[in-house]
Formats: C-alpha cells, sequence, structure tokens
C-alpha cells in the first residue's frame, strides 16, 4: 500500500476574474504534495500565469480577484493574506521574463531578496552558499551588474532570489521561455535536484510540455481557464492526444486535421 502524502497547497475549485467582467479562470483545483514536482502545463493564454498569482496574492495589481473557491497551504486558508504574508509562510513565485535588478549585481540581487523574508544574517549566508553550490556559474559571476548577464544566468539568478526568502513551495512561471534546450535541461535538472536534496515542494507552469514532464511526478493541463487533465507525468506522456497537441506527434502528421484539432480532443468531448 503506498504512503499518501498530504499536498502542501490545495487550490479547490477557484475562479478568476479581471475588472469585475473577464472571466479568467473557472473552477481550477489542483494540489502540490508536500516535497513533490507538479507541472501545469496549457498553452499562451490557457490561463497558467493567473492561476500562480492567484495562489501568491498577485493579482491585485492587475485588478484581478479570486471569486470563488479556496486555497490552502499546509492546511491555512490563504485567501485573505497579502503577497508579503504568503512569502513568510513560504509561497514564492519567480515571475515569468527573468526579472532581476538590473543595476545591481548577482550578489547583490541575493541579499536584497533575503530581506523579503527578514531572514537573519546568518541564514543569508548560508541561503546565498546554497544557490552558489547549485549555480556555481553564478558564483563565477557574483560579482557582474545582473542586467549584464545572459539569459540563463538571469534565470538561475531568478530561481537563486527565490531560494533566498527560504521556501517552502516555490512556483516557477515559464523558466523555459527563450532558453535553448540544453539549457532548459540544466536548469530544470537543478531544480529537480533542489527538489529532491531539499524537500523543497515545486509547482512548475510551462508551455514546453516536453522539458516539464521530464522532472515531475504529475501534471495538469488547462484549457481556455479549465482543467482538463491530470494524471502522472508517464501517463500524460503516453496519453496520445498529449503527445499530438503538446509534445510534437509523430513525423507523419496531418496537418489538415491538426488545423481542427479542438474537435479531435478526447477531453474536450
Amino acid at each position: 500500500m503506498s504512503e499518501i502524502i498530504e499536498p502542501i497547497l490545495d487550490v479547490e475549485n477557484i475562479e478568476v476574474i479581471y475588472d469585475r467582467i473577464a472571466l479568467a479562470i473557472k473552477g481550477v483545483s489542483l494540489q502540490v504534495p508536500n516535497g513533490g514536482m507538479v507541472a501545469l502545463l496549457g498553452a499562451n493564454g490557457a490561463g497558467k500565469s493567473t492561476a500562480l498569482k492567484a495562489i501568491s496574492g498577485l493579482l491585485k495589481p492587475e485588478r484581478g480577484e479570486v471569486t470563488r473557491g479556496t486555497l490552502q497551504f499546509d492546511g491555512q486558508d490563504i485567501s485573505t493574506l497579502s503577497p508579503q504574508q504568503r512569502v513568510r509562510l513560504g509561497i514564492v513565485q519567480v515571475l515569468e521574463g527573468r526579472r532581476v535588478f538590473e543595476h545591481l549585481s548577482a550578489d547583490e540581487n541575493l541579499i536584497a531578496a533575503s530581506a523579503v523574508a527578514r531572514t537573519s544574517r546568518s541564514d543569508t549566508a548560508r541561503n546565498r552558499d546554497m544557490v552558489y553550490g547549485y549555480f556555481p556559474r553564478l558564483h563565477q559571476r557574483r560579482t557582474a551588474l545582473a542586467g549584464l548577464l545572459s539569459g540563463g544566468e538571469q534565470q538561475m539568478l531568478a530561481i537563486g532570489r527565490a531560494l533566498m526568502t527560504n521556501p517552502r513551495l516555490l512556483m516557477l512561471d515559464e523558466p523555459s521561455l527563450g532558453l535553448a534546450p540544453l539549457l532548459v535541461a540544466e536548469i530544470f535538472g537543478i531544480v529537480q535536484d533542489i527538489n529532491a536534496r531539499e524537500g523543497l515542494s515545486v509547482l512548475l507552469v510551462e508551455q514546453n510540455a516536453i522539458a516539464a514532464l521530464e522532472v515531475v511526478s504529475h501534471g495538469y493541463l488547462i484549457e481556455n481557464g479549465r482543467i482538463v487533465m491530470h494524471d502522472s507525468a508517464q501517463a500524460m506522456k503516453n496519453n496520445p492526444d498529449i503527445q499530438e497537441f503538446y509534445l510534437g506527434g509523430s513525423d507523419n502528421k496531418d496537418f489538415g486535421a491538426i488545423k481542427h484539432y479542438r474537435r479531435r480532443k478526447r477531453w474536450l468531448n
């Protein structure tokens, strides 16, 4: 009998509305097991980033709000907490686009991030050593301005900044965006290593289903603001619809049929 792992994150039937009019996500439910690594997959505009911002509390600046459903972190209702309070609980989101302080050095970026969680000087030093241990390339470039780092180095720095806050749940929004496949594999491998060694729960949001399903245990597929599939990573990789429309499918595609792919997705029937 397999051990049941309680979720650290439990999102139940949430809806998000922008400007009190536009319904962005509808009845989304997902869980991240404590110490687990889960992917939220979908095309651009499907609602992936909105779901993350609902969890991290970053909807308000974009005039969005959760109007229905529950958000629980480690058994605690977080729906009324500010983004800062959620960070102090251990929820941290790495935003899409490798957002770093470009005018500060890599090292200064890490130190600045520790102030968000109000970590002690000794914890800051320990966390910084941990970040440089996982990302030795950052250590080599620690005195360089963040704005002069390569795209891959900036993504490493963005993840490193998140690690400086003592997270319990790391949420990554499109970390592969704009990066070469080999670099994506390197960064995902490091995140997988962090998950295994530190017991850090990870929610990975990705369009790149091929890369994501190689490192997570389970995945959710979101389309048009709804979760349309949830299964193990292996089962999703083996699913013919996922293979066809998200993993590239076979070499002998009928592009005329794919043009009308929505009518052929079994989860939409």
